[in-house]
C-alpha cells in the first residue's frame, strides 16, 4: 500500500505540475485568441441567454431534458463547493495573495475553454436507449475526431469516473462532516446518514430531478453566500484599495513572511494561483460539457454562451468574495489555512460568520454531490449502456456515509491524480476540434444567432 501511495503520489505531482497548467494555461489563451477574445467580450450576451433560458427553449424541435438555465445550475451545483471556500483559502495561505491575482487570469482565458467544451457538448452529442441525451468528452472526441482517437475518450470515462466516487463524493462527504461537527457538534455517522438519504431522494429522479434541485438550490445559496462576503467587505471597507494593491503587487513580486504567514515567490503564488483556479472553476478538465450536454437546445454555441458564465460565476464572483474578505480582515497572516482561514475571516467581521460558513460550505458539497453524480454515472454509461445506471445510482447512494467517517488521505490522492488525467484527453480533442468551435461561433453571430441549418435536426 505505501509503495502504491508513492507512486500515485508522485504521479499527482506530474500531472498537477508545471507542464498540465501551462496547457491548460495554453488552451484557454489559444481559444480566447482564435475566438477574437468574444466570450468576454459577449459576458453580457450570456447573461441574457442564461435569463431566457430559465425554461425550456419555446423551439418544439429543441431537444434536451432540462433548460439551457439548469444545465448551467448542475455545472454549478459542481463547482461551487470546496474549492471557493477552502482552495481560495489554501492558495493564498501557500502563494500569497498575488495567487487571487493569477486565479482571476485562470479565469479570464477558460471563459473561452468552458465556451468551446459547451459548443461540443451539444454539436456532437447522442441520444441513449432512454431517450435521453448524453455527451461530453468522451462523445465529441468518438463522433467529431476519426477512429484512430477513440481510445482518448475511454481514457476520459475512466478517469472521470474513478474521480467522481472521490472529488465528487467521499471527500465532499467529509468537508461537510468535519464543519458541522466542529462548529454545531454533529456526529459525523448522522451527517452521513442524512445525506446519503437527501442525495437518494434527489439522485433517483436522475438529471431532470437533479437539474431542477440544482436551479433553485445554487442560486439561492450563491446569493446568500455572495451576500454575507459582501457585507464581511462593507464591514472593512478601507482596507479594499489596499487589498487590492497588495494583490497586484504580490501578484509580479515575493510577499515576505509576516504573523503566522511563511513568505512566497512569484512563482508560487503563480502556481497556486491557476492550479487553485482550475480547481475550483474545472475549466479544462471535461466535466461541464457533461451536464450541458443535456440542455434543451438546438444551437451549440448559444448553450457556449451561457456555460462559459460557469468560470465567471465561480471563480470571479464567488472565489474573489472568498479571497478579498481573507485579505480585507488580515487573517491570511495567522497560519490558519483551508475552510478554517475562511471561517475566520467571516467570524472577524460578522456574529457567527464562522456558522455561516459551515452552512455554505454543507450546502455547497451536498450540490456538488449530485452534480458530479451526472457526471460519473455518464462515464460509467459510455462504457456499459444505460443498464449501467441504477446500479452507478445505487452505489453513489451506499458510498455517500463512508467519506463522513473514513480516513480519506488515499482516496484524496487518487481521485485528484484521476482528476488532472481527465484534462489531458479533453484538452487534446479541443484543439483538435476547435476549427468546428470557431466555424460554428462564426455562423451564429453572421446569422443573428440563428441556429445552423446541420443542427435543426440532430439527433445523433
Amino acid at each position: 500500500m505505501e509503495f502504491l501511495t508513492s507512486l500515485i503520489s508522485s504521479l499527482n505531482g506530474i500531472v498537477w505540475g508545471v507542464p498540465m497548467l501551462i496547457m491548460i494555461l495554453g488552451v484557454g489563451l489559444f481559444l480566447t485568441v482564435s475566438l477574437r477574445f468574444m466570450p468576454i467580450i459577449n459576458l453580457g450576451t450570456g447573461f441574457k441567454l442564461l435569463w431566457t433560458g430559465r425554461i425550456p427553449d419555446k423551439d418544439k424541435n429543441a431537444k434536451g431534458e432540462i433548460s439551457p438555465f439548469n444545465a448551467l445550475m448542475t455545472s454549478l451545483s459542481a463547482t461551487i463547493g470546496t474549492g471557493n471556500i477552502a482552495g481560495v483559502a489554501t492558495a493564498i495561505f501557500l502563494g500569497g495573495p498575488g495567487a487571487l491575482f493569477w486565479m482571476w487570469c485562470t479565469a479570464l482565458v477558460g471563459m473561452a475553454t468552458k465556451f468551446a467544451e459547451a459548443v461540443l457538448a451539444v454539436r456532437y452529442r447522442e441520444v441513449d436507449e432512454n431517450g435521453n441525451h448524453s455527451g461530453g468528452p468522451m462523445y465529441y472526441i468518438k463522433n467529431g475526431l476519426s477512429s484512430r482517437w477513440g481510445w482518448l475518450g475511454g481514457a476520459f470515462a475512466f478517469f472521470g469516473s474513478v474521480a467522481a466516487f472521490g472529488i465528487g463524493n467521499t471527500v465532499q462527504t467529509n468537508s461537510v462532516a468535519n464543519a458541522l461537527e466542529s462548529n454545531f457538534g454533529i456526529s459525523p455517522v448522522l451527517t452521513g446518514v442524512i445525506l446519503m438519504i437527501l442525495v437518494g431522494l434527489v439522485l433517483m429522479g436522475g438529471i431532470k430531478r437533479i437539474g431542477d434541485v440544482a436551479g433553485k438550490l445554487v442560486p439561492l445559496m450563491a446569493i446568500f453566500y455572495i451576500s454575507a462576503g459582501v457585507i464581511v467587505l462593507l464591514m472593512q471597507a478601507s482596507e479594499i484599495p489596499a487589498a487590492f494593491a497588495l494583490i497586484f503587487e504580490s501578484a509580479f513580486t515575493s510577499t515576505a513572511a509576516e504573523g503566522g504567514f511563511a513568505g512566497a515567490a512569484v512563482w508560487a503564488a503563480i502556481r497556486f494561483g491557476v492550479a487553485r483556479g482550475v480547481f475550483s472553476n474545472e475549466a479544462g478538465l471535461g466535466s461541464a460539457p457533461i451536464a450541458h450536454a443535456a440542455a434543451k437546445t438546438n444551437n451549440p454555441v448559444a448553450q457556449g454562451l451561457v456555460g462559459m458564465l460557469g468560470t465567471f460565476i465561480d471563480t470571479l464572483i464567488v472565489c474573489s468574495i472568498t479571497g478579498l474578505a481573507i485579505i480585507v480582515s488580515g487573517e491570511w497572516t495567522s497560519g490558519a489555512t483551508g475552510a478554517e482561514l475562511t471561517s475566520n475571516a467571516f467570524a472577524s467581521a460578522i456574529p457567527f460568520g464562522n456558522y455561516i460558513v459551515a452552512i455554505a460550505l454543507t450546502v455547497f458539497a451536498f450540490t456538488t454531490i449530485l452534480g458530479w453524480s451526472v457526471y460519473g454515472e455518464k462515464c460509467v454509461q459510455y462504457f456499459f449502456g444505460v443498464k449501467a445506471i441504477i446500479p452507478f445510482r445505487v452505489l453513489w447512494i451506499i458510498i455517500v456515509p463512508v467519506g463522513a467517517v473514513g480516513s480519506l488521505e488515499f482516496i484524496w490522492l487518487l481521485a485528484d491524480t484521476m482528476n488532472a488525467l481527465m484534462a489531458i484527453p479533453n484538452l487534446i480533442a479541443i484543439v483538435l476540434l476547435s476549427p468546428v468551435v470557431i466555424q460554428l461561433t462564426r455562423e451564429y453571430f453572421v446569422s443573428g444567432g440563428k441556429v445552423p441549418a446541420d443542427m435543426e435536426n440532430q439527433e445523433s
